[in-house]
């Protein structure tokens, strides 16, 4: 497909949405969603980075970020806890 047709086609798809209105609860929630997200890798990321010396690793993956994301430093906590507790 032409360069020209991609844009063309996403222009105006920018000006329906202009005129037309999204729904913007959903683009909010999959927006927060995503913040949250990575900033639960980068808490998981520096825990990892300050942790290493202490013999703490957590994985950085889906679920352990989404914990560290949606629950914060608490949920950082927990996942320490099952770290030293369960697994090590």
């Amino acid at each position: 497909m032409e360069p020209i047709y991609v844009i063309s086609i996403l222009g105006g798809l920018i000006i329906l949405l202009l005129i037309a209105g999204a729904p913007m609860r959903p683009a909010r929630l999959l927006g927060q969603t995503a913040i949250k997200l990575v900033i639960g890798a980068l808490l998981l990321f520096f825990l990892n980075t300050a942790g290493n010396q202490f013999g703490i690793h957590i994985p950085i993956n889906l679920f352990t970020t989404s914990i560290a994301g949606f629950l914060g430093i608490p949920g950082l906590a927990a996942l320490v806890a099952v770290d030293i507790i369960v697994i090590g």
